[in-house]
């Protein structure tokens, strides 16, 4: 098969796996503490990768195929903390493709079994910085391509449709009591749904703004504050990664575009994981940390919606499932060789979720 015949034939085979799937669910989930503000939590744990990279990955795959990037039978190599790896494997074994993770040393058993289930193959790296770097050097031993979706997560989504992440958001929220959300809450990985939606919102004309909420070990908050002060600096770097996997980098990426987010807020990894232990309860599921981070800026929004007098929604992302953090965020002993508070932080997080107590964080931008 010529190189043009079986970049037509992969196409297909991605388009057709779409086909088979369904769209993700929007969930909603009272708080009890902030009448008239409804929050939802949209699904992306029902991918077939089972997070919100199924679609980044879909995406990057597609446009490596369009932009001429991928053969047949070459390698694709990808730098990541896990999620996108077990997405991207899973598109790599659709088309017959060797594909290789370089990923931290401190992923997730659970996530690096995901990531071989797919038929991927693992590259652990000691420092996360190291991650692109190794990914590229890798690429060019193997004769293969890497996909690197740090760069290429703002610009390989179709941000103006496409059942975009944004597009079916608006679409579910149709029949809901505030069918335009106030607030979108999500937190930057690569920076690639941050601008979807920050894109989207502003093509579609909606008054809703993005908040973005950073962990606690990232450089992205620092340097959006920066850029709003007008002296952001691209070289910013942070001395170790992010304890919250999936999310915040120790360095800037290319993909994450500061004029897309309306605000940001830096939160600890303790109030993290405790917003994810609370929305885990309140569902009957175990979600990941990343969700957690996600329910703190919820809660963040639902607290100036309510000092506003106002009412509205509010919608925030369940990135992954909590299956593939039994062995860290979900194991006390984790939580003990960390020293991280658990008992106190679970306490605010209950108080905070029933409208009391306060929420004092860094914030930038305008909330």
């Amino acid at each position: 098969m010529n190189q043009r015949a079986w970049v037509a034939s992969a196409i297909r085979t991605i388009e057709a796996d779409f086909n088979r799937s369904a769209d993700t669910h929007l969930i909603p989930l009272p708080l009890p503490g902030y009448p008239g503000i409804e929050v939802y939590f949209k699904d992306e744990s029902s991918h077939p990768t089972g997070s919100l990279k199924h679609r980044l990955a879909r995406s990057l795959f597609l446009y490596a195929l369009s932009n001429g990037w991928l053969r047949e039978g070459g390698t694709v190599v990808e730098a990541s903390s896990g999620s996108t790896a077990v997405s991207e494997a899973y598109f790599a074994q659709l088309l017959g493709l060797p594909f290789v993770a370089v990923i931290p040393t401190c992923t997730s058993p659970d996530k690096i079994a995901a990531i071989e289930f797919q038929g991927g193959r693992c590259h652990l790296v000691e420092d996360p910085a190291a991650i692109n770097a190794q990914s590229a050097r890798l690429a060019r031993d193997l004769g293969g391509h890497f996909m690197d979706q740090f760069t290429y997560a703002e610009r390989a989504t179709d941000w103006r449709a496409n059942n975009n992440i944004a597009e079916s958001i608006f679409k579910q929220m149709a029949q809901e009591p505030h069918p335009v959300p106030a607030w979108i809450v999500c937190n930057p990985g690569t920076g690639g749904t941050s601008a979807t939606l920050g894109r989207y919102v502003r093509y579609r004309q909606h008054g809703t703004r993005i908040l973005c909420t950073d962990p606690e070990h990232s450089v992205f908050f620092d340097y959006y504050r920066g850029a709003l002060e007008g002296r952001a600096d691209p070289d910013l770097t942070h001395h170790c990664g992010s304890r919250i996997e999936g999310i915040g980098r120790p360095r800037v990426e290319p993909s994450f575009i500061p004029a897309c987010v309306d605000a940001m807020a830096k939160v600890p990894d303790a109030l993290s994981l405790a917003a994810m232990r609370y929305v885990s309860r309140r569902l009957g599921r175990r979600v990941g940390g990343s969700t957690g981070t996600n329910f703190v800026g919820v809660l963040l929004a639902a607290r100036h919606l309510r000092a506003q007098g106002g009412e509205g929604s509010i919608v925030t992302i369940l990135c992954d499932g909590g299956e593939r953090y039994a062995h860290s965020y979900y194991s006390d002993a984790w939580y003990r060789e960390r020293g991280i508070d658990t008992v106190d932080a679970d306490a605010r997080i209950a108080a905070l979720a029933a409208g009391e107590g306060e929420l004092a964080l860094p914030v930038a931008g305008c909330l």
